[in-house]
């Protein structure tokens, strides 16, 4: 029997940054992203956001890389989306994302930061909030890609 924890904070944001999550049904969003994170043996602790970008909180299988997950999450939602008429004007997720893993210590302060998503940013803007999360886990920003699409 192997035992593993790969727990992921994620971060999606819509293509340019479009306000395309319409708050009334972010809900509907967020069941089908759990419904495709079940069929990829990964559990969701949490899932919260904004119009323009969500977080999720997830432990992946073992046998699923990240970047395989994170692909599936955006592919498969994008053309449920696309054709879902409580989201008319959404165009698609940006072309990245960023995930850092996270220790399962940590989950609850994670699930509580998704959670006050809409209190944190009246406070703070998405791309402001992004750049912090980057720097904190010493990623290198280039300036020339940064929430481009």
């Amino acid at each position: 029997m192997s035992y593993t924890q790969s727990l992921y904070h994620i971060v999606i944001r819509t293509k340019y940054s479009g306000q395309t999550i319409v708050e009334e049904y972010e809900k509907e969003l967020y069941a089908y992203l759990v419904g495709i994170a079940k069929n990829k043996k990964a559990f969701v602790y949490r899932i919260g956001g904004m119009p323009d970008h969500i977080h999720i909180l997830a432990d992946l299988h073992p046998t699923v890389s990240l970047s395989d997950f994170v692909r599936d999450l955006k592919e498969y939602s994008s053309k449920w989306l696309k054709t879902n008429a409580h989201f008319p004007d959404f165009d698609g997720w940006g072309e990245g994302y960023a995930a850092f893993s996270r220790s399962f210590r940590d989950r609850m302060e994670t699930i509580n930061y998704i959670k006050g998503q809409k209190e944190h940013h009246k406070k703070q803007k998405f791309e402001n909030e992004y750049r912090a999360f980057l720097e904190e886990n010493e990623v290198e920003i280039d300036e020339q890609y940064f929430l481009k699409d």
